[in-house]
């Protein structure tokens, strides 16, 4: 999403998607500043046994942005996007990573799953 599409998250979405009250509420007691940081939405998920991607799909629905990738995907501080694209990927990578693809993205579990592994 473009910065333009900030506090639009919940559009992102089909109507009528829902989070528990339960996630909701985890969700709003860890944010600062209106914020989520990625480490923390990996804990809420490790904690609550739902899959990260229904932490993100929460925080969207209550327009919270995530942010601080613990990838550095996001940038932190002054300095955005810290993470510039490598000017050669290795083969190994390269065959790893179109299995690990969904819808044409790859998901954040699989990037660190991806990350241990190599």
């Amino acid at each position: 999403m473009t910065h333009e599409d900030r506090g639009h998250y919940a559009a992102k979405h089909q109507t009528g998607t829902r989070a528990s009250e339960t996630l909701a509420e985890k969700i709003r007691h860890r944010c600062t500043g209106g914020e989520l940081p990625c480490p923390v939405a990996f804990e809420i998920a490790e904690i609550e046994g739902v899959p990260p991607s229904e932490v993100g799909t929460a925080a969207d629905l209550l327009e919270i942005p995530i942010v601080k990738c613990a990838m550095g995907l996001f940038g932190h501080g002054p300095v955005k996007k810290t993470v510039k694209p490598a000017p050669e990927v290795s083969a190994e990578l390269k065959s790893t990573r179109p299995d690990s693809m969904v819808a044409g993205r790859l998901p954040c579990a699989a990037a660190w799953a991806i990350a241990g592994r190599l």
